[in-house]
């Protein structure tokens, strides 16, 4: 079937489809989803489970170990990993990367099962166990509410309030909260005045939890009534717990004589919040699935300016991330990149083509894009980032299908063909070389498609945008573009017969052409000699994964030593703060101390809670200052908090990665890790280049050890639980009910007074209740000696073995170079029988991204020379045509030393492409050798005419695709792939023209002919 015979006999339906397309595809951008970044599926269930009182040591043994086996029966698991601290396990489980985000749901149900099946495994006051499968939830809205001289409590009744209005916006998901104080009833005894009146701690609790408790108090029938009966004596307030009776040895006292009751905050709080310096609540908001992002932030902003007049005075709702705004201006950038690209591409086919010639191309190309947005939205792909460059990328590609059949209907109508006859054999003779051309062009970027895993995921619209873009500009190619040319082109010359390729650049390239084939061993062996020196060359670039983001964000994380009370790191944080908010440049600062915020931007990095840990983001007028405030921040830091650990970092596109370098030790034995870890964070001391040298245990913390004495205190009737139960009690409190106000449930915490809890010296004062006297007695009569001894306060685990991971990142440059410049001496460190050393960081990320596409690219190798076999019914025609893929290596190596970017991710991506439109160029070039060939001319002729036939095709091509993605060049995310696809397309082009003849003329053995019409 000729598919321009078809246009042309059905031109008004044509034109019809071609108005409807045109005007759909303006409706579905309008319509298309917007993000800043692609989304990816974060596989990752957290598994809290609480152990008060154990250890470290004990939580891991006792629980860790049980819950890792308990998951690690699921076969959907790929890895698990896990910290244990101080009362708390926390275990990690990634899924396998086959797994997507519709089959999750279902693996986290049987997660639950598994993880419910295990409780009754679990020791006495363990558990039980919570399940977060919404790890990865992203609250793309986060806002602070602060206000001065507003309190904790006024700050959560109006979160509260703005929670219930914003739940009604369009396309809102959940709304959390970060940094809620919780208030508590405190209820404070004196030790010696206890003791004096011989009250035990245990009947005051008893009466505080059974006086509020509720209870089922039965019903009566009355007068055919069935009524509820329920007792009054619950607390209605704060003095109500103060008139409470107790009993005594003398009688009945009431609990406000004998203690101090209050009202006030947890103490400590489990983490705290700060914007500018102003304490805070923050208030996240996510996007339901399929939402959208933009009309989420539209809807939630409308909503806020409803509700202004009832924000309480003095109290501000200011905006720390949103990700509408982020996502409005990133989209925006990027469309005008490819509004841009679109004008390079067409203006330069007007200046090679001619106007006309290139306004045709032009519309086609516009034509394509429309098409494709429709596609898009069919396909629910959203505009963001990947699926933006993915059309810029696309741009050179989408015309290359239309230069040729424009110019083959130029060529032929120069050379007295009419122009139905021209564009009926130009369509009849390419099509199906074009089709297989773009099918090969295809595959290039399918394995980008089928890789799995977050990588894999957060490239895919880059394959689907590809695929789809280019099967539309063949189907526009060979049909919209032979009726443009016959309806609107007009031919320079079109009646005077003249040869077509008669003009000076051609001769230079003819001449050229006639000499390398001459010398064609020569020719060859002199690429070869250049190939060789790229190689060399690119074993010299650097290597990386994903680069920074362009966000005006960056981040402070702030260690102190482990073990650091939260108020000592949130000290600290307080001076960090107003030193960085005077730094010029520092928009808002927002502090967020005892663990990390809730997940704002997918790449976050969220810390689990650790009161020696706190993290400040900082707002930036211009993402440009952010290098020099991160250089100002660290200088400061280094030199003022010598005993703390900072590492500031900005955001990244793409999987989060904090350390760069990582090795991790795994093994069984604790002291034999750190051993091996010691050495490595030697050797990374004594490497050049080096900064955060650190291991996720981080340091030793001293431990209070009282000595229990098991035979004096039986003889006193004293239990282990009753010492540990005072300890508690004197140093941190004792939760003995809880109170009710409206739908909020406020504990009752008992406690002695601060004096005698605030000093460690307090120890020997406290009074352990002996169940045998019915008296308090001396801790001295329970325990023979109080010692302190050194725990590690984090064991980590990875996959059933407990591991050390020592860490670091380069001072300036890239990860890569500075891992090998420490690899042989870490592979040096001996490591005994049962313990092994791995690589993580970057270098395993970069790995896991690169290994499906190796697995995969193979295969797309294979189908791509199937096809080149299918379309010539040869071997050695393809294998000339992939002979040109290597030398663009060439170009790319020239381009990244040039540039001086690292050969990442994107530029692997860039790579599998620029093969595609090689072997796409290549198939053009041979296909039309062949048509010569049939056309009876001489082997030697026909080379030589074929190759001046394409030449301004393939130049075209390549020289829209390297113009169109210089916008690129400028996107720190795109760049690496922009510069090696115009450097290698530049080179291998010029090459591939010279190259291809050549290879041909050796493959057939065609012959060097001196007389020009040989």
């Amino acid at each position: 079937m000729n598919f321009a015979a078809f246009a042309l006999r059905k031109q008004t339906l044509m034109v019809v489809l071609t108005i409807m397309v045109a005007g759909m595809g303006l409706i579905s951008f309008e319509k298309l989803g917007r993000l800043e970044d692609p989304t990816f599926t974060i596989k990752t269930a957290l598994i809290i489970t609480p152990y008060p009182g154990a250890s470290p040591l004990e939580v891991e043994e006792e629980v860790t170990q049980t819950i890792e086996e308990a998951i690690k029966a699921m076969g959907q698991v790929k890895e698990i990993y896990s910290t244990s601290k101080e009362g708390l396990s926390f275990v990690y489980v990634d899924m396998k990367d086959t797994y997507t985000a519709p089959e999750l749901p279902q693996i986290w149900d049987e997660l639950r099962r598994k993880i419910n099946d295990v409780q009754s495994a679990l020791p006495p006051g363990a558990g039980p166990s919570i399940v977060r499968d919404d790890f990865g939830d992203v609250y793309g809205a986060f806002f602070a509410i602060s206000g001065d001289g507003c309190s904790q409590a006024q700050l959560r009744d109006y979160a509260q309030f703005l929670k219930k209005e914003l739940l009604l916006c369009k396309d809102v998901a959940k709304i959390d909260f970060w940094g809620i104080q919780k208030e508590a009833v405190y209820i404070e005894f004196e030790r010696a005045r206890m003791a004096e009146l011989g009250i035990s701690r245990d009947l005051i609790y008893r009466t505080l939890h059974l006086q509020n408790v509720v209870q089922q108090s039965g019903h009566v029938d009355v007068d055919t009534e069935y009524m509820r009966i329920t007792p009054t004596g619950e607390f209605k307030d704060e003095s109500a717990i103060a008139d409470l009776l107790v009993g005594g040895p003398t009688g009945l006292i009431r609990l406000g004589d004998i203690a101090t009751i209050y009202r006030d905050y947890m103490d400590p709080p489990r983490n705290l919040m700060r914007f500018n310096g102003k304490p805070a609540i923050g208030l996240g908001i996510s996007t339901v699935a399929r939402g959208n992002v933009i009309t989420m932030g539209d809807s939630v902003a409308e909503k806020l300016n409803q509700l202004k007049s009832k924000q309480p005075p003095g109290m501000s709702l200011d905006i720390i991330y949103y990700q509408s705004r982020v996502v409005t201006a990133s989209v925006n950038a990027f469309l005008t990149n490819l509004a841009e690209a679109v004008a390079i591409v067409i203006g330069l086919l007007m200046l090679f083509m001619g106007w006309q010639s290139g306004f045709l191309i032009g519309i086609t190309l516009i034509l394509t894009i429309l098409a494709t947005l429709i596609g898009m939205f069919v396909m629910g792909i959203d505009l963001q980032k990947i699926s933006l460059g993915a059309l810029i990328l696309a741009l050179g590609m989408l015309v290359d299908n239309a230069i040729v059949v424009a110019d083959g209907i130029l060529v032929r109508v120069q050379g007295g063909s009419r122009r139905r006859a021209a564009a009926i054999d130009v369509v009849h003779d390419n099509a199906w070389p074009l089709l297989g051309a773009t099918l090969v062009a295809i595959l290039a970027f399918t394995a980008i498609g089928f890789s799995p895993g977050n990588v894999g995921e957060f490239c895919r619209s880059l394959f689907d945008v590809m695929a789809l873009s280019l099967s539309i500009s063949w189907i526009v190619a060979v049909t919209v573009t032979p009726l443009l040319c016959i309806w609107f082109l007009k031919v320079p010359g079109e009646f005077d017969h003249k040869k077509p390729h008669d003009g000076p650049i051609f001769r230079i390239y003819r001449t050229l052409l006639r000499t390398t084939i001459r010398f064609r061993f020569v020719t060859v062996f002199i690429t070869l000699i250049i190939l060789a020196g790229a190689m060399m060359g690119f074993s010299r670039i650097p290597q990386a994964f994903f680069s920074p983001s362009t966000q005006k964000y960056f981040f402070i994380n702030y260690w102190k030593p482990q073990g650091t009370h939260i108020q000592h790191t949130s000290q600290d944080m307080k001076k960090i703060e107003a030193t960085v908010s005077r730094m010029p440049g520092v928009k808002n600062i927002t502090s967020f101390v005892g663990e990390g915020a809730m997940r704002f931007i997918l790449s976050y990095d969220y810390q689990v809670p650790n009161s020696s840990y706190g993290q400040l983001v900082v707002e930036v007028d211009d993402c440009l200052l952010i290098d020099d405030l991160i250089q100002k921040t660290e200088t400061y830091l280094n030199a003022n908090f010598p005993d703390a650990e900072p590492h500031c970092l900005k955001v990244i596109s793409g999987p989060p990665i904090t350390y760069l370098v990582e090795a991790q030790f795994r093994g069984p034995d604790i002291a034999v890790l750190q051993h091996m870890a010691a050495q490595a964070m030697e050797i990374m001391h004594d490497t050049p280049n080096t900064r955060d040298i650190r291991t996720d245990w981080r340091q030793q913390v001293r431990v209070i050890r009282p000595e229990f004495s098991e035979s004096q205190a039986r003889r006193i009737g004293v239990s282990r639980s009753d010492l540990s139960q005072a300890l508690q009690w004197n140093f941190g409190g004792v939760i003995t009910g809880v109170y009710r106000e409206k739908d909020e449930l406020i504990p009752i915490i008992t406690r002695p007074p601060r004096q005698e809890r605030n000093s460690v010296d307090n120890l020997k004062n406290v009074q352990v209740w002996s169940s045998l006297g019915q008296s308090f007695v001396p801790i001295g009569q329970a325990i023979t000696d109080v010692r302190q001894e050194w725990e590690w306060p984090l064991i980590k685990r990875q996959d059933q073995q407990r591991a050390v991971t020592v860490k670091c990142n380069p001072v300036q440059g890239n990860a890569e170079p500075l891992r090998s410049a420490m690899k042989e001496r870490m592979a040096a460190i001996e490591l005994p029988a049962g313990y092994t050393m791995t690589w993580k960081g970057e270098f395993k990320e970069s790995n896991d991204g690169r290994e499906p596409l190796k697995k995969i690219f193979p295969l797309c190798i294979l189908g791509m020379f199937i096809t080149v076999v299918g379309l010539f019914n040869s071997i050695r025609r393809p294998l000339i045509i992939f002979l040109t893929v290597p030398l663009s290596i060439i170009g790319i190596v020239a381009g990244l030393i040039l540039v001086g970017l690292p050969f990442g991710f994107m530029a692997i991506l860039g790579f599998l492409g620029l093969s595609g439109m090689l072997i796409k160029n290549a198939i053009v070039l041979v296909e039309q050798i062949e048509i010569c060939l049939r056309s009876g001319m001489a082997p030697f002729a026909a080379i030589l005419d074929a190759a001046m036939s394409r030449m301004r095709p393939v130049f075209m091509a390549s020289g829209t695709t390297i113009l169109g993605m210089a916008p690129l060049v400028y996107d720190p995310m795109f760049s690496a792939m922009a510069v090696t696809i115009m450097g290698g397309l530049l080179i291998s082009t010029i090459l591939t023209l010279i190259i291809v003849p050549v290879f041909y003329s050796i493959a057939y053995n065609i012959k060097w002919k001196p007389d020009r019409n040989a």
